[in-house]
């Protein structure tokens, strides 16, 4: 079966990694245009680029997809079937009908649920307990296609969005595998999403940093450890603004008002939330300091409960 692979990012070249492991029968790989990085805005490559030339694989990257150049690229290339993971460009009707099984995708959430950018951060950052990955035909609309399989993870009560995105990157690859075997033999479900069920997420940004107070202690933490690696909740103490990387419950009721400190101490820096429960923060870095361990923090800077 002759594939072409779009994607862009880590979580696309873990799939593309897993495509050639297996042998399988990539014929062209499509990219994001490389973009200027770091002080010397130089051109930097995209995980999926880097992957598809150490493979000898051909490489394009089309600056639009709806001016012709794509969909002959595609034609060309005579695919069986597209496979799509975070490519970040919306995808023509004409070039989803280009090959003869259509086109599939992988997408880091239990769809309908959390359709859209984000799905991995925004399933810890709402507390739930469990998410996964899902293959589907693409549509014409944004992640709304048929399903074809789904694999689900339990999420860790601490565990960050990069940890989780690790795991759910493997677990598409995998996903991918089957789909794609199922596919060509023929015996792959197909199952309408019902769209009433279906929800979106947004792209995170650093409006989302600062920790609400008037929340409750697990959903503070998991607004902690939801906004890692990226863009890493903040917290105020003395004026100041702080990096928040940890975190732990509690047993404890204060009668302060959510946001304040409530003690320090070498379990960390309570905190209260709301309804009179409290938090500890227990890792966090200073402006301009390296992260580290709340007790080591208090033991250089004395903060004031009053």
């Amino acid at each position: 079966m002759r594939i072409v692979f779009m994607g862009t990012p880590d979580f696309a070249a873990a799939s593309l990694k897993k495509l050639i492991e297996e042998n399988m029968d990539v014929v062209g790989v499509f990219t994001q245009p490389d973009k200027p990085k770091g002080r010397g805005m130089e051109l930097s490559f995209s995980p999926v680029k880097e992957i598809a030339m150490q493979a000898g694989i051909p490489v394009y990257q089309p600056e639009k997809m709806r001016d012709g150049t794509a969909y002959a690229q595609i034609k060309a290339l005579e695919p069986d079937i597209l496979v799509v993971v975070a490519y970040g460009r919306i995808l023509p009707d004409d070039i989803l009908a280009l090959s003869r099984y259509g086109a599939v995708n992988v997408h880091g959430s239990l769809l309908p649920k959390y359709r859209g950018a984000a799905p991995i951060q925004w399933a810890v950052l709402n507390g739930d307990k469990k998410t996964g990955v899902s293959t589907m035909y693409l549509a014409s609309e944004m992640d709304s296609g048929d399903i074809i399989y789904t694999s689900e993870t339990e999420i860790g009560e601490k565990e960050t969005s990069g940890e989780l995105f690790e795991r759910l990157m493997e677990m598409g690859a995998e996903l991918l595998i089957k789909t794609l075997r199922d596919i060509e033999a023929g015996i792959a479900p197909r199952k309408p999403q019902d769209h009433s069920q279906a929800s979106y997420v947004h792209m995170l940004d650093k409006s989302l940093c600062p920790i609400d107070w008037n929340r409750s202690p697990r959903e503070v933490l998991k607004w902690i450890y939801g906004l890692q690696p990226w863009p890493v909740a903040t917290m105020e103490l003395e004026g100041k603004s702080y990096r928040v990387f940890g975190a732990e419950y509690s047993e404890h009721t204060t009668t302060k008002l959510p946001g304040s400190l409530v003690s320090t101490s070498e379990q960390g820096i309570e905190m209260a939330c709301a309804d009179g429960k409290t938090l500890y923060i227990t890792e966090l870095q200073a402006p301009g300091k390296k992260r580290m361990k709340a007790a080591d923090f208090l033991r250089g800077h004395a903060l004031s409960s009053k």
